[in-house]
């Protein structure tokens, strides 16, 4: 079901953008497998179509080696070093002018504006908004798109294949839905390969990223008998393992998967005062977001990203109370009562 803010379709959209040129397509800041398979599934999409298109990068940041190998990488531009004015923005799997970082200014000069998205928020930032928050992935909302534009091709299917898979966590999230399968099994007739995705996304992690999961475990505090789980990781842990940021994505799943774990948090000092969080619901009733939306982040019900400003110690304090008192309804004077570190978890547990 789409969002109030929903003021088109696909329908529109696609038969406005045959009718449009030179496009400039954005995604959100600190981009994923799904936020990238989208531009470029769209990219691709449009300049089968012989459209002028530029896909641009919302920071001008390193982008992840495990997502290196999609087709049309090579093309994405620092929307700080774009030049010249685009007629028509398409914003992708971002949902406000905040998360597209330095493409605001691109954005604000355009034409006409587009948003396609599946994150629910309550306002807009383009003149046509389409957003289906059930979608399990924006790239199988741009492949409906590719559809509909008479655009596809083994480039396309890739590409939003590969969003697909790393937004549903090969099909293990609880986003996932009969429409994944449905759109994969198209993707793959069209010559989407998974078993790349698979091997250089999922099966390829750095050296850096394994110790940074050594000291992850480490600190991790339990709480809720073990159903909230908590570790942190400052700069000085990045870079005495020669880490960079992409070298801590897999490792809030390492905590998901312990048994009996309902939420999994991990904190990551980014600057001086600054501090990243990511948020991650094993079960199909615990929001997360609403979490990070009380730290102005924002995400899904199962995944969500916030950035609190202030240090570490109060990072972890303020997280602690407030994901106990959002997803587990008690008093933050209960708080260290029902607390236990690793050690103690552990000798706990009945498969010891």
């Amino acid at each position: 079901m789409v969002t109030p803010q929903t003021n088109t379709t696909l329908d529109e959209i696609a038969e406005r953008l045959s009718a449009l040129d030179d496009f400039a397509i954005c995604g959100h800041v600190n981009p994923d497998g799904d936020c990238l398979g989208s531009q470029l599934g769209l990219y691709h999409a449009l300049t089968n179509l012989g459209k002028q298109v530029c896909c641009l990068l919302a920071k001008d940041d390193p982008i992840d080696v495990g997502l290196r190998f999609l087709p049309g990488i090579e093309n994405l531009v620092p929307a700080c070093e774009y030049q010249g004015r685009a007629k028509v923005f398409i914003g992708v799997d971002v949902p406000t002018i905040e998360r597209i970082g330095d493409a605001a200014s691109v954005q604000a000069s355009a034409d006409v504006r587009f948003t396609v998205d599946h994150h629910a928020v309550d306002t807009t930032m383009a003149d046509f908004t389409y957003v289906d928050p059930d979608a399990p992935a924006a790239s199988l909302l741009i492949w409906q798109l590719a559809k509909k534009l008479n655009a596809v091709s083994q480039e396309v299917a890739q590409c939003c294949l590969t969003g697909l898979i790393t937004d549903t966590g090969r099909f293990a999230y609880q986003n996932t839905n009969a429409e994944s399968f449905i759109g994969a099994a198209e993707m793959m007739q069209a010559g989407a390969n998974p078993t790349i995705v698979n091997r250089e996304f999922f099966q390829s992690r750095s050296l850096a990223s394994v110790r940074l999961e050594q000291i992850v475990l480490e600190r991790m505090e339990f709480y809720e008998e073990g159903a909230f789980v908590m570790s942190y990781l400052t700069k000085a842990d990045f870079d005495s393992c020669k880490a960079i940021k992409a070298d801590a994505e897999p490792l809030i799943d390492s905590l998901r998967s312990i048994r009996g774990v309902k939420v999994a948090l991990i904190l990551r000092e980014t600057v001086s005062g600054q501090v990243r969080g990511s948020l991650r619901a094993k079960d199909d009733d615990t929001d997360v977001a609403a979490v990070a939306r009380r730290f102005d982040g924002g995400g899904h019900k199962a995944a969500a990203g916030f950035t609190f400003f202030g240090s570490m110690n109060d990072a972890r304090c303020a997280l602690k109370q407030q994901v106990v008192a959002e997803c587990f309804s008690i008093k933050d004077s209960q708080l260290e009562s029902d607390s236990t570190q690793f050690s103690s978890f552990v000798d706990s547990r009945d498969d010891k």
